[in-house]
């Protein structure tokens, strides 16, 4: 069923602007889909939708670019030494200071550079918190920020 849904999201965002979640739910439950805006809300993330400029100053959802960041390595490590402040731990989250507006860009860094480790980050403008399992590996993590800067 998921799989379903999340081939007709792609359908529908490939046949019409859609620019909201409410606007992708209704075409969904007109399709036959039972959703909820958390479901809504997954999708989006799972399938890495992106929000591109459509008409009257508007934005619609849109597939990802095909193309994967070749050496995510390079690119986490100038991201790091040109954008990251400080970092800091406690328990098993790192909180990651960046300069104003560069989080979101070292936070998909660090989610595609596939360290184990680090199973999410969310960020702000100039913020990450990253998640890390096992808690006792968040000192292998620090130690890889350190040696990134």
């Amino acid at each position: 069923m998921k799989a379903e849904r999340q081939r007709a999201i792609l359908r529908l965002i490939a046949e019409e602007p859609i620019e909201t979640q409410l606007q992708l739910a209704n075409k969904l439950k007109s399709k036959g889909f039972k959703v909820t805006q958390a479901t809504i809300s997954r999708d989006i993330k799972e399938l890495g939708l992106i929000k591109i400029p459509g008409k009257n100053n508007k934005y619609n959802y849109a597939a990802p670019p095909e193309h994967r960041v070749t050496n995510v390595f390079g690119r986490l490590e100038r991201m790091f030494q040109d954008s990251v402040v400080s970092f800091e731990d406690s328990e098993n989250l790192i909180l990651v200071k960046t300069l104003p507006g560069t989080a979101h860009a070292v936070a998909s860094c660090l989610d595609n550079i596939t360290w184990k480790e680090i199973i999410g980050t969310v960020a702000g403008d100039d913020t990450i918190l990253v998640i890390i399992k096992p808690k006792e590996a968040v000192g292998e993590v620090m130690e890889k920020f350190r040696s990134l800067l």
